[in-house]
């Protein structure tokens, strides 16, 4: 069965039909895309029980000719890597319809444009995650742009045009460095068998250390802003803070871990040579997004601006782990990427419901939620913990990976980076104490607890944080292969420990 074929055009259909509902019925607009998105998420499912664990080789490969005189082809194929990337994104695409089904109002177009935006966003995720031909790769990368931009720009509050005008232009920054490294690709396989953007085929062209160097930085620029790694990530917190939570979950728990996807699908398979050239400089850029934006975190006054500190934090971590070159890095980074996905979500959500309920996003303003509103206040709690990686929530595993995996081979760098650990409970604990705890803050008696719509749309992201913090096995059978084959190809083995003894 095609399934990723399949996958990706689930999402369109449900915008076809959207489109064809009269532009007054808003509620069944509404219940289409949801109704979309579970059956994408069903789809997913039934295709990942199809998926081989012990197979290391992409799977469910398709490849059609789209433009064959350049040798382009409309080429998917996914390993354990991309697998867990597109079940994370089609389990949080249901949850940011069902937990933002008034986000869409008073924006500057319709209902049903907003829906539209969210399906083909959804089709490009899955694309982009399943690409195997670079061109369809980048094409996919920048078109993502497109919803995003109108999403914020659309849909945001406060000064939503400059932050939405500011990712766009970030972005297209970065790929037009891609696009230039990708067109240098192109020309040296037509001088050395035939024109080709197929991924495997270029991953075993001959360059110079020079020439990989550069094309190497051509992509890591690119994934770096989309990450976003300092010093490439100024573009984050506007958007954060302008865009609706649905369209943040969607940003900072799906989309921006196309970067450090990247980073492991193309930059090591690409440019081995060149990933471990740049390593130490890539080490350090990481630690100090561990340690900055905990800082930054630290010191901030408005919720969203908060969790998306926090973010460039974790986003130092998954890039650590990816450089650390080691099959525990490696693998602590992917499952990062799944379990911060849905930490960030559930700080979101949940903090955009307290957003809207008290009018503010200011932390001061939610002083006493536990005594007004108790459950809304113990998810925020629990997301809250969980981003802080508490010992039985998801995030602990994969951070803890990280940094075993890293301390072996550069333990500076792993102990440097648990002093972000340190920070990360002053960013979680402070905002907490405020928000939750302490006298009741006047304007905050008469707040609604959350409703049940609410409550179904966090339960399956609370419950997964819960489960894979106690059992992550399921997630790490179907990672740890694909992380010891992506280790294995770039040359390297996992450090031997050594005892003191003679």
């Amino acid at each position: 069965m095609i399934w990723l074929t399949f996958l990706m055009l689930l999402p369109i259909i449900g915008t076809a039909v959207i489109v064809a509902l009269p532009k007054a019925n808003e509620t069944l607009a509404k219940q289409v895309a949801l109704a979309t998105t579970l059956i994408v998420l069903a789809t997913t499912i039934a295709m990942a029980v199809s998926f081989q664990r012990d197979n290391v080789e992409l799977q469910f490969v398709e490849k059609y000719a789209w433009i064959p005189s350049f040798g382009i082809n409309f080429a998917l194929g996914i390993d354990g890597l991309a697998l867990v990337l597109i079940l994370m994104s089609t389990i949080l695409a249901p949850v940011v319809v069902l937990a933002g089904w008034n986000e869409s109002h008073g924006g500057r177009w319709s209902v049903k444009t907003f829906y539209i935006l969210i399906l083909v966003l959804e089709t490009m995720i899955i694309g982009v995650f399943a690409a195997t031909d670079v061109f369809l790769f980048y094409v996919i990368f920048e078109a993502m742009l497109i919803p995003v931009y109108f999403l914020i720009g659309g849909y945001g509050t406060g000064n939503r045009s400059a932050a939405a005008v500011k990712f766009l232009i970030y972005s297209l920054f970065g790929g037009l460095l891609m696009l230039a490294s990708i067109i240098a690709l192109y020309v040296m396989s037509g001088a050395q068998g035939g024109h080709t953007f197929d991924l495997a085929t270029l991953s075993h062209l001959h360059m110079s250390r020079m020439t990989e160097n550069l094309l190497f930085l051509g992509f890591f620029i690119a994934f770096a802003i989309k990450a976003p790694l300092w010093p490439l990530h100024t573009w984050l917190p506007d958007a954060a803070e302008s865009a609706t939570p649905g369209t943040s979950v969607l940003l900072l728990g799906v989309l921006d871990k196309v970067g450090t996807f990247g980073m492991i699908r193309y930059c090591l398979t690409l440019f081995p040579h060149a990933s471990k050239t740049f390593t130490p400089v890539i080490l350090v850029l990481a630690v100090i997004s561990i340690v900055y934006g905990a800082i930054l975190a630290i010191g901030q006054r408005d919720l969203k601006r908060l969790i998306a500190f926090t973010s460039i934090s974790h986003f130092g971590f998954i890039t650590m782990g990816i450089f650390a070159m080691t099959s525990q890095g490696h693998s602590g980074a992917t499952l990062y990427m799944f379990n911060h996905g849905f930490s960030t979500a559930a700080l979101f959500l949940v903090g955009g419901w307290m957003i809207s309920r008290r009018g503010s996003s200011t932390i001061a303003d939610f002083g006493g939620l536990q005594r007004v509103t108790p459950v809304m206040a113990w998810m925020f709690f629990l997301a809250g913990m969980s981003s802080l990686a508490l010992p039985g929530l998801s995030s602990f595993v994969s951070e803890f990976l990280v940094l075993v995996g890293t301390f072996t081979r550069y333990p500076v760098h792993a102990i440097i980076a648990t002093f972000g650990i340190v920070l990360a409970a002053l960013y979680i604990l402070i905002p907490v104490q405020k928000a939750l705890h302490g006298p009741t803050t006047p304007g905050n008696e008469n707040l609604s607890d959350l409703n049940l719509r609410e409550k179904i749309a966090i339960a399956p992201v609370i419950a997964i944080i819960l489960v894979l913090g106690f059992y992550p096995a399921p997630l790490l059978k179907v990672i740890n292969p694909a992380a010891t084959h992506v280790i294995a190809q770039m040359g390297f083995s996992d450090p031997v420990p050594t005892s003191g003894s003679k």
